[in-house]
């Protein structure tokens, strides 16, 4: 049975001139992105002015304000860890600035001692580079704009790490959306390289094979990406008690993610092998009918992101085309590069099984021994 498909090819209307430099609909999606992360930062930072004024009575209380604005920002990396190290950062900052008030009072020359003195303090403290700069930031805040009551704006910035770490916990963004367009763009790039592959190994063409391979090793990022939103969402999850349920069906995602992983990782392996072959300038339809197959086992496994039910099925569909990999007899006559070919698919197979949740075990033993 051949599964595979051609990528989509048409022709889009594109703006340019004027049409594209004030298209509102980038901004939109930018704005949508962004909407948790606006309202934490709106709750967040009213909340640490009006404890700190009401509550602790300052009067201009700067830096519970900026903190949280700071510590939570608008990426979409919002753990809580992250949060707390930043937050952790600004306090060094603010206190190393404070001693140096109480002890030399303020000038220039203060200044440049309290910035260096604080960046080497986070430097110690921290690997992390974004940890230095929002310490040096808070000292030199607290350098130049004058407070008449010491370690005041220690205080605040104690409420506005706290008030951040809370909205953290209990307006929490929604990691499930993240993640779920993280995945499905895995799963996209994946399927239009695999289809590339497949065309080239059919069309005995070797520029197709090369692109194939390059569009391969660009689904690095993709993972990566995938990672980040899943690990941000299980942090804040573990957390949350708005987002607990979803922390099963996130330890899924990322189940799933280190196995395409792998799957990446050996469709890099295939396509590197099928451009070698191509050079002879033989089709391989058998081949690029496997690759077709798997392809769409995968698709499956995409599609079971939001629907589990589907997750059976790409099992069962998968297996099947697993249980054919033994290349002498899927290629009796072939010669020994393209057993290696379908050698070579053997590995993405079993990824791909245990991407639908059987077990490693099983997975191999799925697969005819040679």
């Amino acid at each position: 049975m051949s599964s595979s498909r051609e990528p989509a090819t048409g022709t889009t209307v594109i703006p340019t001139g004027w049409r594209a430099r004030i298209d509102p609909r980038p901004g939109l999606v930018r704005v949508y992105g962004s909407t948790n992360a606006i309202l934490q930062i709106v709750i967040a930072a009213t909340g640490a002015y009006l404890f700190a004024t009401g509550v602790l009575g300052h009067t201009a209380p700067l830096l519970a304000a900026t903190v949280t604005v700071s510590s939570l920002g608008l990426v979409r990396d919002a753990r809580p860890r992250r949060v707390l190290e930043t937050v952790l950062g600004m306090l060094v900052g603010i206190l190393v600035a404070e001693l140096l008030l109480l002890v030399a009072g303020s000038g220039w020359w203060q200044l440049a001692i309290a910035l260096a003195a604080t960046l080497a303090v986070a430097r110690f403290l921290s690997d992390q580079a974004g940890f230095a700069i929002a310490a040096a930031i808070q000292s030199l805040i607290v350098m130049i704009i004058p407070a008449n009551t010491p370690f005041l704006r220690l205080a605040d910035g104690l409420v506005g790490g706290v008030a951040a770490l809370l909205v953290t916990a209990l307006v929490p963004r929604n990691p499930s959306r993240a993640a779920a367009r993280d995945g499905a763009a895995l799963f996209a790039g994946f399927d239009n390289a695999a289809a590339t592959v497949a065309q080239a190994l059919r069309r005995a063409d070797r520029i197709r094979g090369a692109r194939g391979l390059e569009k391969a090793r660009a689904l690095q990022p993709l993972v990566d990406q995938w990672r980040s939103s899943l690990e941000s969402g299980l942090s804040i999850a573990r957390i949350s008690p708005f987002l607990r349920r979803q922390r099963s069906e996130l330890e899924r995602e990322e189940r799933i993610r280190q196995s395409m992983d792998l799957a990446t990782r050996n469709l890099r392996v295939i396509a590197r092998r099928a451009v070698y072959l191509l050079d002879d300038g033989v089709p391989r339809p058998v081949a690029a009918d496997v690759v077709g197959e798997l392809a769409q086992g995968a698709r499956l496994i995409a599609d079971s992101l939001h629907d589990i039910s589907q997750e059976p099925i790409a099992r069962e569909v998968l297996r099947a085309v697993a249980g054919r990999l033994e290349p002498s007899d899927l290629l009796p006559e072939a010669s020994l590069g393209e057993h290696n070919l379908i050698a070579a698919l053997r590995p993405l197979a079993v990824d791909l099984l245990t991407a639908t949740g059987m077990p490693a075990d099983e997975a191999r033993a799925s697969v005819p021994r040679i």
